[in-house]
């Protein structure tokens, strides 16, 4: 595929995904998946967990000059995005959401955290699939400009999804 067709695809993808997401979350009727589908938050925790360990390691890596380690552990952090994406549609179609339940200072917090963690998440995406395809094709000035952009947003988005679990995990009623 063509470079302009390329990121046409990735501009588009950066598009579709969020509002395929946003209409599916807005599906008032859930499927009836299965219970299993409960511990999705706490899978997605970990997931979310795993990744920023691995965005932490890979740059660590890529600062020691290990680029083969460094590919492997970002295409890692990579897939586990794309996993985090389909369990986190997959909990939300077949489970009403849950209303945090807690009271003042925390309550601003959780809201200020759960705010930035959407708005990152959904800005980051473009610039990951970038990074990821300059990367993994070296074109290393191309990948090194867009990850003085994307790095720390999608390390950003892990932490602030797990600290977001964390506060509204008490609140499940499973």
């Amino acid at each position: 595929m063509e470079k302009k067709g390329l990121f046409s695809s990735i501009n588009v993808i950066s598009v579709v995904i969020p509002v395929v997401v946003a209409i599916l979350l807005g599906i008032r009727t859930k499927l009836d998946l299965g219970s299993w589908t409960q511990n999705l938050p706490f899978v997605n925790a970990v997931i979310n967990s795993t990744t920023a360990v691995l965005l932490i390691l890979g740059l660590i890596l890529i600062k020691n000059r290990n680029i083969a380690a460094h590919k492997l552990v970002m295409s890692a952090a990579f897939g586990l995005g794309g996993l985090f994406l389909v369990f986190y549609v997959i909990y939300h179609v077949s489970n009403q959401s849950t209303p945090y339940g807690g009271e003042g200072l925390i309550r601003y917090f959780y809201y200020f955290n759960l705010i930035t963690h959407i708005g990152a998440s959904l800005i980051v995406l473009p610039f990951v699939l970038r990074a990821y395809y300059f990367g993994w094709n070296r074109m290393d000035d191309k990948h090194r400009k867009v990850v003085k952009i994307a790095y720390p947003i999608w390390l950003y988005v892990s932490v602030t999804g797990v600290l977001a679990y964390v506060l509204i995990s008490p609140y499940y009623s499973f």
